[in-house]
């Protein structure tokens, strides 16, 4: 299929290489050219403009928010003035509902379609093609799209024929994730105080109650203190659990936990951890603890 990537950061430059090794034709852009030039190695196109990678018969962005979003989608030579009508325009991206829905919107009149198809998984599984795809758009672009998702990962929900379903979906992950990491770094941190070994305690914990790869990926990193190069850095995990709450209000849904964590992550940047991991709370935890930061498993 003849594909066109926009963004490329960690996970679009890994989502571009599992395209690439599937069979698609990928033509990639990124504003920062040397991000797409390195992919030229694995067979990828380089676009000049937005446009140039709109040939195809479908664009996918991978971008960090909204507003890169809309930048790329309403710009000069952006995807809504060229792509072809009848193509399909998938964002992958973590985006609010209240985007997803008018992009739906924006697409059907300029004749073009739109999919929401957020992914579960860190930079690493989106270069071995192990992410996890949840997809929402009329069935007919869904159709056309599965060979884009297989190449992606091994598991995809279709959640509906309405866009933005997916985008719900993936902020309510995205969410528990965040209280995941909240609750290890609390967990860990009093553990640590009290003379518990913190990677016993995790090791004895992810081999019985919560035996789940959330729990021994970011426990993992939590009790190393590896929060650095950051996998899904700290302002996006803000801008996830502000998208949360944001999506929340507009149903009248109260979510006490998604305040905390909006307060929880506001520290974490306060103490200049803008580069580093979500998962950096935990030494925040430790610090509010009067821990020293944290040393490797044992300390």
């Amino acid at each position: 299929m003849e594909v066109g990537l926009i963004g490329l950061g960690n996970m679009g430059s890994g989502i571009a290489k599992s395209l690439l090794r599937a069979g698609h034709r990928v033509t990639v852009y990124n504003r920062t050219r040397a991000r797409a030039e390195a992919l030229r190695a694995d067979g990828a196109n380089v676009a000049n403009t937005p446009a140039e990678a709109c040939r195809g018969q479908a664009v996918i962005t991978m971008l960090a928010d909204d507003a890169a979003v809309e930048a790329q989608v309403f710009g000069k030579e952006g995807i809504l003035a060229s792509l072809p009508r009848g193509a399909v325009h998938i964002s992958c991206s973590t985006i609010s509902v209240a985007l997803s829905d008018k992009l739906t919107a924006e697409h059907a009149k300029a004749g073009q379609e739109f999919v929401s198809a957020p992914v579960f998984g860190r930079p690493e599984a989106a270069e071995a093609a192990k992410l996890a795809v949840v997809a929402a758009g009329p069935k007919s672009s869904i159709d056309r799209s599965k060979t884009i998702f297989e190449a992606m990962g091994p598991k995809l929900w279709v959640v509906g024929d309405k866009p933005s379903l997916a985008n719900v979906v993936k902020l309510s992950g995205n969410f528990l994730i965040a209280t995941v990491l909240e609750s290890l770094a609390e967990a860990i941190a009093f553990a640590r105080k009290s003379g518990v070994d913190p990677a016993g305690l995790l090791d004895f914990l992810t081999s019985t109650l919560f035996n789940a790869p959330v729990y021994k990926t970011y426990g993992g990193l939590i009790v190393e203190g590896k929060y650095e190069p950051a996998g899904f850095a700290l302002p996006l995990g803000l801008k996830d659990v502000r998208l949360v709450l944001q999506a929340a209000e507009s149903q009248s849904v109260p979510m006490p936990i998604a305040s905390v964590l909006r307060d929880r992550f506001l520290t974490a940047l306060a103490r200049g951890n803008e580069h580093s991991d979500w998962s950096v709370i935990g030494r925040v935890a430790a610090e509010d603890a009067g821990l020293a930061a944290t040393k490797k498993a044992g300390a």
